[in-house]
Formats: C-alpha cells, sequence, structure tokens
C-alpha cells in the first residue's frame, strides 16, 4: 500500500529513540493495547513567535483557547522546528529528518519552494499520514502544504485522503510586491488535486480551513484520524475576515481600502493581534467539535508554528524568521490529551518537530521506518510526564539554507558563522544569545565544534541523506 514502506534495501540505522525499550519503562506502552488508538491533530500555523501567545507571556495579543490547551496539557519551553523557514520546516515536520538529509534544506531557486518548482518531497519520503495509513487511520491536510506544486509532490500523494487549500504561501501571487522580478502565477486554491479557485480571497483563508477540518472531524468521529492544520497565516500579508475587522481602527480601514488589487503590505501588520485572535478562535472551533463528539480523550492535539516571526515577537530570544539565532527555530509548543498527557506541564527538555512522527507512530502501534534515519526521536516519557525523563538530544543542529552554522548540546550553544563570527552562549543563563562566552569555554568550543565536523561529513555521505524529490527526468539527474 505505502511505496516507501515496503522498501527495505536502504542503509538500516538504529532508530535513536529505542522504542521497544519506552514501551517497557512507560506505564501507558502497556496500556495502549487494550485502548483504541488515539486521533491525532496538528495545528500549525505560519511566521507565529514565541512570544505571540498569552501562555508564552504575549501582553499584544490575546489567545484564550490556546491558553486553555497549555492548562490542560503540556507547554515547551525548549521546542524547535528543523529549519527557520517553511519548506525546511514543513518536510522535517512530516518526515521526523533533518531538511538538510533529505534534500529540502532550500528551494531549488530560492530559499523555499516557489510555485512551479522542480523540487519537492521525494514521494519515496515516508509521511506522518503514510504511516499512520497502515494503521487505519483517516487522514486529512486542510490549509498550507509547501512541499512542492507539481502533482507527485501533493498531500494526496504523500498520504493524505483530503486536502483542501494552498501548495505554498498565499503571497505567492500575482500581487507580491516583488512581482516584476519572481513573475508568480495565480494563486490556486485546491480541493484534492483540483484546483477549484484561482487567487481566493485570503480574509476568508482562516475560516474555511477552519470549516473544513471541523467537518473532517464530525465525519470521521468514529474511526482514526490524522487532522493537519497548517493555517496560511500569520504570514504576510495579514489577512482576517470581516467580523476581526471591527475592532481594526478607522485609519487602518481607510488606507486599506484603497489597495484594489495591490496589497498594502506594511499596513497589514497592524492587523497582527486581530489574525492571531482568529487563530485562537479556530482552536477553540476545534476543541469545541472533539469535545462535542465525545473525542477529547480519544485525541491528541499538537499546536505549533513552521518557524520565528516576520511581524511579531520572539521576546526574549534573538533573531526572528530566518534566522538560526534562538528566535528563529524555537517557537511555541503545546500538546494536549485529557487523561493521558498530565495537565499544567511546563517543560524545558529540548525537543522538536522531528519527534512527532515517531512520537505518533508509538502511539499509534505503527512501525517507525528501519531503511532510513529517522532524526527525531519518541518524547512520550517527556508528555507524561515521567519522573527522570530526558531529551533525547545530546546535540541538535541548525541550517541556515543549505549550510550548519550552529550547534545545541545541553546548555551549550555555538555559532561558527554568527554576528561576529565564532559565538559561545550559555542558554540556562542567556536565552537572549547576548553574552558570547567563547573565549571562556575552549574546551566546549573544541567539542562543539567537533560535532558539528561530524555532522557535516555526515550530510556530505550519500549513504547517510536521501536525494530530494524532482520533476527532471533522471537522465537529466547527477
Amino acid at each position: 500500500m505505502m511505496k516507501a514502506l515496503e522498501k527495505r534495501n536502504s542503509k538500516t540505522v538504529p532508530f535513536q529513540a529505542g522504542v521497544a525499550i519506552l514501551s517497557v519503562m512507560t506505564g501507558f506502552g502497556c496500556a495502549r493495547k487494550a485502548e483504541p488508538p488515539p486521533n491525532f491533530v496538528i495545528i500549525f500555523t505560519d511566521d507565529q513567535g514565541y512570544n505571540d501567545l498569552s501562555c508564552y507571556g504575549a501582553t499584544h495579543v490575546n489567545t484564550p483557547n490556546i491558553d486553555r490547551m497549555a492548562e490542560e496539557g503540556i507547554r515547551l519551553t525548549s521546542f524547535y522546528v528543523a529549519g527557520p523557514l517553511s519548506s525546511p520546516s514543513r518536510s522535517a515536520l512530516m518526515t521526523g529528518s533533518y531538511p538538510k538529509r533529505i534534500g529540502l534544506a532550500e528551494g531549488s531557486r530560492f530559499i523555499v519552494l516557489l510555485s512551479n518548482d522542480k523540487w519537492g518531497l521525494n514521494p519515496e519520503e515516508i509521511t506522518i499520514a503514510e504511516l499512520l495509513k497502515t494503521k487505519g487511520y483517516a487522514t486529512g491536510i486542510f490549509g498550507k502544504w509547501h512541499l512542492g506544486d507539481a502533482p507527485e509532490f501533493l498531500p494526496t500523494k504523500q498520504g493524505f485522503d483530503e486536502f483542501f487549500g494552498l501548495p505554498y504561501s498565499h503571497d505567492i501571487h500575482p500581487y507580491h510586491p516583488r512581482q516584476k522580478f519572481f513573475h508568480f502565477p495565480s494563486l490556486p486554491l485546491y480541493e484534492g488535486d483540483t484546483v477549484i479557485e484561482l487567487d481566493p480571497d485570503a480574509d476568508y483563508l482562516t475560516q474555511r480551513i477552519t470549516k473544513k477540518a471541523v467537518d473532517f472531524i464530525v465525519r470521521h468521529r468514529d474511526e482514526p484520524f490524522f487532522l493537519y492544520i497548517p493555517h496560511p497565516m500569520p504570514h504576510m500579508p495579514l489577512h482576517v475576515s470581516p467580523p476581526y475587522m471591527k475592532e481594526v481602527s478607522d485609519s487602518i480601514i481607510e488606507i486599506l481600502k484603497k489597495e484594489n488589487r495591490d496589497i498594502d503590505y506594511q499596513t497589514r501588520k497592524a492587523l497582527f493581534p486581530q489574525v492571531i485572535k482568529e487563530l485562537d478562535w479556530s482552536v477553540g472551533e476545534v476543541l469545541r467539535t472533539l469535545e462535542e463528539n465525545g473525542l477529547n480523550e480519544r485525541t491528541f492535539i499538537f499546536f505549533a508554528t513552521d518557524n520565528g516571526p516576520f511581524v511579531g515577537s520572539a521576546f526574549p530570544l534573538r533573531g526572528k524568521k530566518g534566522s538560526t539565532y534562538e528566535g528563529g527555530m524555537r517557537v511555541p509548543g503545546i500538546m494536549r490529551w485529557p487523561g493521558h498527557i498530565p495537565p499544567g506541564q511546563v517543560s524545558d527538555e529540548l525537543v522538536t518537530a522531528m519527534d512527532i512522527l515517531p512520537t505518533f507512530a508509538y502511539l499509534s502501534g505503527a512501525s517507525v521506518p528501519d531503511d532510513r534515519i529517522i532524526d527525531g526521536s519518541n518524547i512520550w516519557p517527556i508528555l507524561a510526564g515521567e519522573e527522570g525523563a530526558v531529551s533525547p538530544y545530546e546535540k541538535f543542529f541548525y541550517h541556515r539554507r543549505d549550510k550548519l552554522v550552529a550547534v545545541r548540546s545541553g546548555k551549550w550553544k555555538l555559532h561558527r558563522d554568527g554576528a561576529t563570527g565564532l559565538e559561545l552562549y550559555n542558554l540556562k543563563e542567556d536565552i537572549s544569545e547576548s553574552h558570547n562566552v567563547a573565549e571562556d569555554h575552549p574546551d566546549v568550543v573544541e567539542r562543539l565544534m567537533e560535532y558539528m565536523e561530524a555532522f557535516d561529513r555526515e550530510m556530505s555521505d550519500p549513504s547517510m541523506t536521501r536525494p530530494v524529490g524532482t520533476t527532471e527526468p533522471k537522465s537529466n539527474q547527477p
């Protein structure tokens, strides 16, 4: 059924989390045998910062529904995505592997995949959706994909039964400020494999996506399902539906009335609080629907964002979207599963979006691929609040496009290509990366440099990496 799940002829590397061992270690592992598998919901916003939620200390936005998730589950304060931009980050979430390992650290002609890009997520990769399909899950994605727009790269070819949304960011359209450079075609809105609209009104994207997601839950309430909701917002240009424009100042509304088809990106930044409010409403609709259908205790729900902010705030972190300072890749991460994840937890253990695939595999009883390197780990012991549960990462690597530029190990983070050259930070004492202590700890610098050099060698070894998907004929491929 699943293309690559049946293949076992690649280099086999032990799964680093030791799923079988964790099954013995956790009481939950035994209990799962007597329970139906959980549903899984991922809500993934776009360009929302570490400080763009009330429960992370924000005062410029109000997010009561997402805050409720944190109160009823676990809030992760050292949650990382594996890339500071959309396509790399999403590729790691879907596959459990570093973007560099699977050839998607950047697009073929830009920092992310663009329209008519010859690259995309290789159909031989195994996504979360494909993994869960082996256990009988219904799968749906409603929102932004951004892992290739060629027919062979669309979500319906990557394990999803249903798709409603955009193949890439909603600013990849003819009204982009740099359209004379990019020459973007009209933005397509998909239903399955079919384009149903061109240049959809972005004011209604959050509403339409939410409606589709809620409908999916209701239709599949009697079977296990995986629902992926990658919202296009708050990526620029910012849009909200008319009810949320009522809170916008008259002066901003008057300016926006003059837009016509020329989108005023700069003025629209003022809509940020309303955009976050509407996204929080969307989360509330998902929570309400789960509750009304008796699915609360049967559903694991995960909220995060794809990278750091462009408009919002990453405070107290340094850097934003596109940066390998903490603000570019450390993002909000909240998980909720009533009756299973103890409520009110806050964990500072380092975990990443790459851990979602192996964790979902463990909880669903699916098998993690053993014919390829999976960089993520099963983090269920941390989420379950088990005593002594710690991060599975001895080291975590940061890439800027195709280049490895930093590594974190424990409290230490080394940039070998920072703003001032070689930079070492103690993140436990200096989360803002403002005091370079490289000269004071040459032994730490040496150890972390060795980690980076070893990973560089690994990423240069074809037996340790996998090819990007491409529409080029095989005769033209290297």
